[in-house]
């Protein structure tokens, strides 16, 4: 039988890529407004975001947009190489850009914010600290470009320090010097003309062709296409490194070039830059594109060459799979100029045997000496965490057993390392947490010591069953062992946001509960708290809504949990069971104790934003959020291999126990996620009869258009056929018959989630006479942004539940 499937799967396949576009049914419609409140809630002015400056004695305030309009998303966009810019400003699109629209200015210490005046409508992004946390660089956006603005925090001013050519279109960063006198920019070229026109008919086809070498790829989106796409990605990608000084006149730096990446030394003398160049690719991204990585001065001269890098389209399928040769290149943030990169010892292929996977190397200035080795690693470098010239904390990482190791090492001795922490870094129960850095006068984040220079201080989530109480320790670098001086209280979650000195006494804490928004405090462990802030509650109107975790057992011994909201004022006893949604995510496991853990919410302030599901609380209707549904690999087995018999046993185990708890009914239960939630649900609906209705928004159904892997499966198709075929809820269409709710957006970026997923489904259901309503939802990505989407999507979910769950009624005769 299941070769019989294989077959069937592969040959759907086929032909899916074969057909044509479906052909709309049903005509569209105006965008619709949920029922109220979840309105007001969506219109509400959002709660600003802060952040401190590195020398602790400033709080910048943001104000923050409010869900843009279609129209905002309407905009021109171009999809090149991996990248969605915005043509118009040179920039990243703005369905990729969360844009800030004020700015003020705090002391720490206390006293009234003051606002600095801005263009009125403005909207900027990449807010960024001067090292010496005297000035914010930010991009603000003009009809024209991108401007680099410069807000002073003493006098809560802003100026215009460099006109509207930045170019963007690979990140919207801002890049302080070490020094706080200037930043370095990317600009759009000096006289560069207009985009070229590709718009003329083509002079021949788009031509692509292998010559036996393996390159398994996985599903990118968004790629170069044709030689069309190649001219604009070389017109909107190719900029001018640019210094420009907070006084006097800009200076470029080198030759234009398709500068993907640039940063300065912490001394200020050198610049690593890495630079695409040709031949492009069209099956990958740009960041995969050969490019030159080397180091320059500050006038353009070359110094050192990294590395020349090929094409990197044959990286192996595994996640624990990387490039040979020099990656991860980055500057030592606790020296002047030193080189840092990490280079595979395993031929970057995890399935080849080896004891040392990754080596990491160290090249001083002037770059003329042959590397030195930090540190060689039996599994994937992951980070250094800098601390002086004797203390570094290299990170490594090994996906296949979910385990990490952290090692401290002296660079002024290198070659060798100690390890402190061993561990699985799922297991959030034992998490010992991070180790706490602060800014250096570089601006570059380093290791934060206690006084004595013996210990350094760790920040942790505290996850335990009764919930996250985030804490503040410090651990001994010679036995990893740590003593915790500081822990939130019962029933609120306090984390920390810096040290405010070096005894790590005084503390910036955000802290909220179950009943109190975020706001930001200072924390004086040896008394007193001041508050900093006083942001409201942004959805008063959800604040009568109950929360409780709950567990239960999984049918072979598995321990799960979820935690079950009920609507403002219910009561089990006198209003009986509820129409209930459970909204889930899958996740793999590779240790069952640790799929297990149970961690509550009770001290958590929550508000739905976005197209939450957590809205349709306010529609009365009980939502059971994130039930575990853990998929454990176990005796070497992969764990996608029982994906179906785990999913079925999980979600069974969660609907025994509303029921059993009676605030559900059989019959009156539906079934939600998005992305990979999608297409659990889509799972869940084919192989059980737990579910009354499901919602799929922005899912995968067919796995076999996925080949090379998809979330945590690193197994090829061609490896793992059975588990592709069998995990693909296209194949089992015939078997959907509850109703389900198709959503996705019409531009979805996301790897593996293209919308012809959704619309071949779709065609398999309605060929199949299931029913089921499929929404494309235009110009959105995975996640939807746009204020009318976002609206629409919660009418659509609340619509559907009222019909199928809550007053289920007969769909008419030929509807879609």
């Amino acid at each position: 039988m299941k070769l019989r499937l294989m077959r069937h799967v592969a040959a759907a396949a086929l032909m899916l890529l074969a057909a044509p576009a479906l052909a709309q049914t049903s005509g569209g419609s105006a965008y619709q407004q949920p029922p109220a409140p979840i309105a007001d809630i969506l219109d509400a002015r959002p709660t600003p975001t802060a952040s401190v400056s590195p020398d602790q004695t400033t709080l910048a305030l943001y104000q923050r947009s409010n869900l843009p309009t279609i129209a905002e998303l309407a905009e021109p966009m171009l999809r090149l190489g991996g990248y969605r810019i915005n043509p118009r400003n040179n920039g990243p699109a703005n369905s990729r850009v969360s844009w800030l629209t004020g700015l003020s200015f705090q002391a720490v210490e206390g006293g009234q914010a003051r606002v600095v005046e801005l263009p009125a409508g403005a909207r900027f992004t990449g807010a960024s600290w001067s090292p010496d946390g005297k000035s914010i660089a930010f991009l603000l956006d003009q009809p024209e470009g991108l401007a680099l603005w410069v807000a002073d925090s003493r006098s809560a001013t802003a100026r215009e320090v460099f006109g509207p050519r930045v170019n963007a279109a690979a990140g919207a960063f801002v890049s302080w010097l070490p020094d706080s006198s200037g930043l370095l920019i990317r600009a759009v070229p000096e006289g560069r003309g207009a985009a070229p026109d590709v718009t003329t008919a083509p002079t021949g086809p788009a031509i692509q062709e292998s010559g036996g070498r393996a390159a398994a790829v996985r599903t990118y989106q968004d790629l170069l296409s044709n030689a069309g796409d190649e001219a604009l990605f070389d017109h909107y990608f190719t900029s001018q490194l640019t210094v420009v000084p907070l006084s006097g006149a800009a200076r470029t730096i080198g030759r234009p070039g398709v500068i993907l990446s640039a940063s300065v030394s912490p001394d200020g003398r050198y610049l690593l830059q890495t630079v695409a160049k040709k031949p492009y690719s069209y099956v990958v991204p740009a960041g995969l594109f050969p490019a030159d990585v080397t180091i320059t001065d500050l006038n353009g001269r070359l110094v050192h060459t990294v590395a020349d890098l090929p094409l990197r389209d044959n990286i192996p399928p595994p996640f624990d799979a990387v490039e040979t040769g020099p990656r991860a290149a980055q500057w030592r943030a606790d020296a002047p100029s030193t080189l840092v990169w990490a280079q595979a010892l395993d031929g970057g292929d995890p399935r080849n045997a080896a004891e040392l996977r990754d080596r990491v190397l160290m090249l001083e200035a002037p770059f003329t000496a042959q590397p030195t080795t930090l540190i060689d690693l039996p599994e994937r470098y992951a980070g250094v965490t800098w601390g002086r010239s004797d203390v570094a904390v290299v990170n490594s990482r090994w996906f296949n057993t979910r385990h990490e190791t952290r090692s401290v090492v002296d660079p002024s001795n290198p070659g060798a390392g100690r390890v402190i922490v061993d561990r699985n870094y799922q297991d959030r129960y034992n998490d010992p947490g991070a180790i706490a850095t602060e800014a250096n006068a570089a601006g570059r984040q380093v290791i934060q010591f206690t006084p004595d220079g013996s210990r350094v201080f760790v920040e942790g989530d505290g996850a335990t069953r009764e919930g996250e109480y985030p804490f503040l320790a410090t651990m001994d670098l010679a036995t990893g062992q740590s003593e915790r001086i500081w822990q939130s209280a019962p029933g609120e979650y306090e984390a920390v946001v810096g040290l405010l000195d070096e005894d790590g006494r005084r503390l910036v804490t955000v802290r909220e509960s179950r009943t109190e928004p975020a706001n930001l405090r200072i924390r004086n462990l040896d008394g007193d708290v001041t508050p900093l802030t006083h942001f409201p509650d942004p959805a008063p109107q959800l604040a009568g809504v109950t929360q409780q975790l709950i567990t239960y057992t999984r049918d072979d011994g598995v321990q799960l949990s979820g935690t079950l909201y009920l609507p403002a004022g219910y009561d089990k006893d006198r209003d009986g069971p509820l129409p209930l949604v459970m909204w889930a995510y899958p996740a793999e496991f590779t240790d069952a104790a640790v799929a297990g853990q149970v961690v509550d919410t009770a001290n958590r302030f929550v508000r739905p934003g976005g197209s939450s599901h957590l809205f349709l609380l306010t529609q009365g209707y009980a939502v059971l959020d994130d039930p575990s549904m853990p998929i454990v690999g176990r005796d070497g087995a992969e764990p996608n291999d029982t994906y179906i018999e785990q999913l079925s046993a999980s979600a069974k185990a969660a609907v025994d126990a509303v029921v059993e708890m009676g605030v559900a009914e059989r019959g009156r239960i539906a079934v939600g996620g998005h992305s990979y939630g999608a297409f659990m649900t889509a799972n869940l609906l084919a192989h059980t009869d737990l579910f009354a209705t499901g919602i799929a928004r922005s899912g995968a159904y067919n796995r076999t258009l996925t080949p090379f892997g998809f979330q945590a499966e690193q197994r090829t198709y061609w490896q793992a056929p059975e588990t592709y075929n069998e995990m693909s809820p296209f194949a089992y269409a015939d078997k959907i018959n509850e109703p389900i709710l198709l959503i996705h957006g019409e531009a979805d970026d996301n790897q593996g989630t293209f919308p012809i997923q959704s619309e071949r489904f779709y065609a398999a259901l309605k060929g199949n006479g299931a029913t089921v309503r499929y929404v494309v939802l235009p110009l959105e990505a995975h996640g939807y942004r746009a204020r009318e989407s976002v609206g629409h999507t919660l009418w659509e979910m609340t619509r559907w539940l009222d019909q199928t769950i809550k007053n289920p009624v007969a769909p008419a005769a030929g509807s879609q």
